[in-house]
């Protein structure tokens, strides 16, 4: 990769596309190349060559190229509603269509030509009959009057439907990158050492699952630690702390600021269980928590995901604050996430099984119900059944914060299709669009393009495979 001369503003403009990644889904050699860029003049050469092994396998400056989208799904907002709504009012008025309320707002202030408001969207019981509207003094036909009243019940509905979508959208990226989405572009551009750490360690915890029988990488790898040893007692700690709840990170922040962050974690904990709650089926084997037929697993695993690291960064400020003892009185068990049945299968057929922990939270209430109040589990209770799973309490992070693990050694990220590893970018693309690994048929169009790619080789990640003696 060429060596390039960073200027002042070559330098800001990395940092602002290092903030933009908070929100989106960069690969971490992408991100590596913008530190390279950013800290410019500040890296030693052993830096700069540790960076460097990440930064040449970057798309950015090369033919390269990832098949993987570098964002999350956004939810698609109002503006064809709010065009619609135009053209049939024949007026305008100021709105975000991107802003559940904003819409709301505009429905509402659509809605007073035919005495709407949004509190009256019910197609049946609400609408004016002909001597309300005659009295009302609107010149408007029965059918004219009923187009405007369902163009504002969708615009309502958009509004509500938006909401939901964006708060999904939120918590799944806390359940990746922590609070790092909410960081002000003021304050990350500040202080380049921590930004550059926030943004690479937040890239490493967005990389993909591998469709695998062994667990994630660490997100914590050489170039984070590098970037974490470089930062000082003049660094921006807090605004670490929204992406790393560790001891030593918590160790830096005062006593107000550790309470605001346990704040945090409590909100998002307590959030994202009631979401959790109202997308639960009674009858899931919680035993073995396999997907089935009709289940949302998208949403509850990234539900799952946000909850738990919720979870762990309120254990992780409880124990900074020496207040592990509030876990007598309740203690919220994790969630666990919803399995695909291949992999199940997968783990059985070579002699695995469920994750151990499945069984621990088979056996505790579940965490809504502890958080509501409508259950009882104390940390003596998640004590036993630890135990009876065979899991140290502690160690596995039930009853504390789990414990640090070793630095991980950076590899690049793999082209996946549906957590399967391929070898070349292009046929990712092309066994996506067929449908390879998802579960479903694959297209016939494709399929005899499919069928030659994996033939050819292309598969380089693990399959599983049934024991079929």
């Amino acid at each position: 990769m060429t060596e390039r001369k960073a200027t002042p503003a070559s330098r800001h403009h990395a940092l602002v596309e290092l903030h933009e990644s908070l929100d989106r889904r960069y690969r971490p050699e992408d991100v590596a190349d913008l530190v390279l860029l950013a800290l410019d003049g500040r890296l030693s050469r052993r830096e700069r060559v540790v960076i460097g092994r990440a930064a040449r396998h970057s798309s950015r400056g090369t033919a390269w190229f990832s098949s993987m989208s570098a964002d999350y799904a956004r939810p698609v907002g109002g503006a064809r509603q709010v065009a619609a709504a135009t053209r049939l009012f024949e007026r305008s008025a100021e709105v975000d269509p991107d802003d559940p309320e904003s819409l709301l707002e505009f429905a509402a202030t659509m809605g007073r030509d035919i005495r709407w408001t949004p509190a009256g969207t019910d197609f049946l019981a609400d609408r004016l009959d002909r001597s309300a509207r005659d009295a009302a003094g609107l010149d408007l036909s029965k059918r004219q009057y009923n187009r405007r009243f369902r163009m504002l019940r969708r615009l309502a509905a958009k509004a509500g439907t938006l909401g939901v979508e964006q708060d999904k959208r939120r918590l799944l990226m806390v359940g990746v990158t922590g609070f790092g989405a909410d960081i002000p572009q003021e304050r990350f551009t500040a202080d380049p050492v921590a930004a550059c750490f926030v943004a690479y360690y937040t890239a490493r915890r967005k990389v993909r699952r591998e469709f695998s029988l062994s667990g994630r990488d660490n997100p914590f790898d050489e170039i984070a630690s590098l970037l974490l040893a470089r930062c000082g007692e003049r660094t921006d700690w807090w605004m670490i702390a929204q992406v790393r709840a560790t001891p030593d990170v918590l160790a830096r922040l005062g006593g107000e600021e550790r309470g605001r962050l346990l704040g945090q974690w409590s909100a998002v904990m307590r959030h994202s269980a009631g979401l959790l709650r109202d997308r639960w089926r009674p009858d899931t084997d919680r035993t073995q928590m396999i997907v089935r037929l009709g289940d949302d697993s998208t949403t509850w695993n990234n539900l799952a995901v946000a909850y738990n690291a919720a979870r762990a960064g309120w254990l992780a400020c409880l124990a900074s604050m020496d207040a592990l003892d509030l876990l007598d009185v309740a203690c919220p068990g994790k969630a666990m996430r919803l399995m695909a049945g291949d992999l199940a299968a997968w783990h059985r057929d070579t002699g695995g099984g469920v994750d151990p922990g499945t069984a621990v939270w088979a056996a505790l209430p579940l965490p809504w119900e502890v958080l509501d109040g409508t259950a009882t589990c104390t940390r003596s209770d998640v004590h036993s059944a630890c135990r009876a799973a065979g899991l140290d309490p502690e160690l596995s992070g039930w009853t504390a914060p789990a414990p640090r693990r070793g630095v991980a050694v950076f590899r690049p990220t793999p082209e996946l299709v549906h957590g399967v590893s391929v070898a070349d970018p292009v046929w990712a693309s092309l066994l996506r669009r067929a449908g390879v690994f998802s579960g479903r048929p694959v297209k016939p169009e494709l399929a005899a393009d499919a069928r030659h790619g994996l033939a050819a080789g292309v598969v380089t990640g693990d399959l599983p495979e049934r024991d079929t003696r």
